[in-house]
């Protein structure tokens, strides 16, 4: 029997929104707390901790994105009713955590000649290269919490994956006081304590929410139902898509980092990716209510309900931009005061302070085109249409961002202006594009599902 309507409210929006936001914010506080503790240590130090974690998260990130579309079949699923179908996905987003962690064991035999490929000084490489892998090792861990908490989020059920997150921030914070400094009579272990420490925290907060999982707590009551090839190889047509969809906007993100940024020197990539870390404080929460927006879509979908969801995603669009621009005022009011906790110490303190802040005020060009961008984007995947997000951000990423940038930065010194510039222009052509999808309405046609009646066009 099909859930009751599912006409959108502010109200439904951010009941839905405000676990996901906190989870994600815990995950920033993760990366935030890195980079802060570790800043302590020196410029170098930094710079490997924070392009290290972008690196690992260059591995993760196509898994992540497969395991995605679990949200977005679970949350159908429930619209219609089917609780056992929902279940069924979360294990199938348990089978690609078990792939992500032989793909992680395989990969920690090619870091270090990956790692000194980079062009970036030895001293960072060799830090880097020990932060890889130490942490490259919890990947089917980080994929399974995943994974899990879009099938609790397709449900509706935000909270319980929220305090699995929760609960790996607050691990992460006392690993890394006791493993980076050396503290209750632990050895020092500098940047690498900062990386066991993420792959201890994340491991044990995945078997927290995966007991629940098995135990069935946390979701409606279904009766259990043997899994499915054919199910299986459904959720992976769209979901590959969709990690290929994440996987090469951030392949571009990481070209831009590791190759058009890193040869501006170490202080720009340190005061970048610092400030980078503080940005992803306004694009998590953005996330989690994009993300609440298209559980919304998904349970519309599911009951056939497909005229809730234009203004679903419009309010969620409004509310996505009014916190974009509440982050970009806070800003543009007090960069380097925002800053100062990433300041290492040294000569290079001021120069660090100037960059960063500089980047963190550029930001705001590109707050309100990423909140359309991942509102459309988590909208489209809801409804299944996968492929076509995919292929605007090959095309806009590799056709238009990399080589323009790589062309303005690196071949006629553009310097960090042209490069905020091609994040500005990648970013909102790619919310335009979207925007057009959407408008287009293909999205009604779709059968994620795999019901036996196509809904009304």
């Amino acid at each position: 029997m099909n859930a009751p309507a599912h006409a959108p409210t502010l109200r439904k929006l951010l009941h839905l929104a405000w676990p996901i936001i906190i989870s994600r914010s815990a995950q920033t506080v993760v990366g935030f707390t890195d980079a802060a503790m570790v800043a302590r240590l020196g410029e170098d130090a930094l710079a490997a901790t924070t392009a290290g974690a972008l690196n690992v998260f260059a591995v993760f990130i196509l898994p992540m994105g497969i395991g995605s579309i679990v949200s977005s079949f679970a949350s159908q699923l429930h619209g219609r009713g089917d609780h056992a179908g929902a279940r069924r996905y979360g294990f199938y987003g348990l089978a690609i955590a078990a792939f992500t962690q032989l793909l992680c064991f395989a990969l920690m035999l090619v870091t270090p000649s990956a790692i000194n490929a980079l062009d970036y000084t030895p001293s960072v490489r060799a830090l880097m290269e020990q932060y890889v892998l130490m942490r490259i090792w919890s990947g089917g861990a980080a994929i399974g919490l995943e994974a899990l908490g879009n099938y609790y989020g397709g449900l509706g059920n935000t909270r319980l994956p929220m305090a699995a997150q929760v609960l790996a921030m607050v691990l992460n914070i006392a690993l890394n006081w006791v493993l980076i400094y050396g503290n209750l009579g632990a050895p020092a272990l500098g940047v690498t304590g900062a990386s066991l420490a993420s792959s201890l925290s994340t491991i044990i907060a995945f078997i927290a929410l995966l007991g629940c999982f098995l135990a069935g707590y946390g979701a409606e009551k279904a009766p259990r139902s043997p899994l499915s090839g054919s199910e299986l190889w459904r959720m992976l047509r769209f979901g590959l898509p969709s990690g290929l969809n994440w996987f090469v906007e951030f392949a571009a993100f990481n070209f831009f980092i590791n190759v058009v940024v890193a040869g501006l020197g170490t202080t720009t990539v340190a005061a970048l990716m610092a400030a980078m870390q503080v940005n992803s404080i306004a694009f998590m929460p953005a996330f989690g209510l994009a993300s609440a927006g298209a559980i919304l879509v998904g349970h519309a979908l599911g009951a056939r309900e497909h005229d809730k969801v234009p203004p679903t995603v419009w309010l969620t669009l409004r509310v996505t931009g009014g916190w974009m621009g509440l982050i970009g005022l806070i800003y543009l009011l007090c960069a380097r005061f925002v800053m100062l906790p990433f300041t290492p110490p040294g000569p290079e303190r001021e120069a660090f302070l100037d960059v960063s802040a500089k980047v963190l005020g550029m930001s705001i060009a590109w707050q309100f085109v990423d909140a359309a961008a991942m509102t459309f984007a988590e909208s489209l995947r809801a409804a299944g249409d996968t492929a076509f997000t995919m292929w605007a951000r090959v095309v806009i990423a590799w056709a238009v961002f990399v080589p323009g940038s790589y062309y303005s930065v690196r071949m006629h010194d553009g310097g960090m202006n042209m490069a905020i510039f091609w994040l500005v222009a990648y970013m909102g052509l790619l919310a335009f594009v979207l925007w057009l999808r959407f408008r287009s309405g293909v999205w009604r046609t779709l059968d994620l599902a795999g019901s036996s009646e196509m809904p009304p066009i």
